[in-house]
């Protein structure tokens, strides 16, 4: 039996591209466990596939001033000799690792068992978490090709994101049944990322009667971020997150709005859907949601409202140019050369998982 350990979290967008590499592993033959922090958004994500899961001690990485700065090193310590215990008892012959701060120990563990290590980088400029273990890596695969020139060379290659098969085969009429739409309105999905954006749901909360006239809409606010006083309006729908009927969404969906997630957006733009992205703005981060916009911005798939620019106005006036202006986007996205990146990626695990 070939094993196979995958890693990474703290967010979604962490998780969502091992999800899909997995039925492509156990149709290789491979047997697949996952290591994430001890009770992160992966833990329930990838059990409630039925994959073997091992939590260990973590630190978050932070570019600023913290009282948890001075402490953190110390989990990330323990996290190092968790992993090596768990590496120990599964022995892989690989480890895949999506990045994520959770990622850091196990890939500092499998190093030192001299284990192959496979990362990949979602997003334009490499985060701090995956810059930290470029020098275990085997290999490194990046989203955009523009990111090429900031890996260390040799170790680089461009295979793009790891799309889940499932978000293909959506249906919009079951989605429609989900929501309770009764019309045929315009359907606009917006989608803050699995911890919510608060400003996006504030900001699109406060024209909901309006856009109602003319769209129904799907809400995907993130945890603790519901706001039951708008259950009244009939058409809008919130739910914290989706995972089963996310699919079945997408297809219902005629725009979407979204934070600018390197794997959030490659979904979007896979499904060819016309799309207005917000990204994080950089004082809130290192910048990363801005560049992956104004790539995608530049390929035409997408339109960009900065969250500064952000008010009622200037959201619905987005809103309403993006639905006018849609078939361009849609065109646009279904003529790029789109990469098979989950073939790219197994055969790279098949091949270096040899070299062990």
């Amino acid at each position: 039996m070939k094993k196979i350990v995958l890693t990474g979290g703290g967010t979604a967008g962490h998780v969502t591209p091992n999800i899909a590499l997995i039925p492509g592993l156990i149709s290789r033959g491979y047997e697949v466990s996952y290591v994430g922090s001890l009770n992160g958004i992966e833990k329930k994500l990838i059990e409630d596939i039925g994959i073997p899961y091992y939590g260990v001690s973590s630190g978050k990485l932070r570019r600023y001033l913290d009282v948890k700065n001075l402490s953190d090193p110390f989990r990330v310590i323990k996290g190092i000799g968790d992993s090596k215990k768990i590496l120990r008892k599964l022995d892989p012959d690989i480890v895949f690792s999506k990045g994520g701060y959770v990622a850091v120990p196990v890939v500092m563990a499998a190093r030192s068992r001299k284990i192959p290590i496979i990362i990949h980088e979602s997003d334009m400029t490499p985060g701090l978490a995956n810059r930290m273990c470029f020098s275990s890596a085997t290999k490194i695969c990046c989203n955009f090709p523009e990111t090429l020139e900031t890996l260390p060379e040799g170790k680089a290659i461009y295979t793009g994101s790891p799309i889940r098969a499932e978000l293909m085969k959506g249906d919009a009429a079951r989605a429609k049944a989900f929501c309770g739409f009764t019309d045929d309105k315009p359907v606009i999905l917006s989608i803050g990322g699995s911890l919510g954006a608060v400003a996006i749901n504030d900001c699109l909360r406060s024209i909901v009667p309006d856009l109602l006239k003319e769209f129904n809409i799907i809400h995907l606010c993130g945890k603790g971020n519901l706001d039951r006083s708008l259950n009244a309006f009939q058409g809008y729908v919130q739910y914290e997150y989706i995972s089963k009927e996310l699919p079945d969404l997408f297809a219902l969906a005629d725009i979407v709005i979204s934070r600018a997630g390197a794997n959030a957006i490659c979904e979007i733009a896979a499904l060819a859907k016309p799309n207005l992205l917000i990204p994080l703005p950089a004082e809130a981060s290192r910048g990363d949601q801005i560049l992956n916009a104004k790539s995608f911005e530049r390929q035409g798939f997408s339109m960009i409202l900065n969250q500064g620019d952000m008010t009622r106005q200037t959201l619905k006036d987005a809103i309403h140019k993006l639905f006018e202006t849609k078939d361009q986007y849609i065109t646009a996205m279904k003529a790029a050369r789109q990469t098979d990146a989950v073939t790219t990626i197994l055969d790279l695990i098949d091949k270096y998982r040899k070299q062990r």
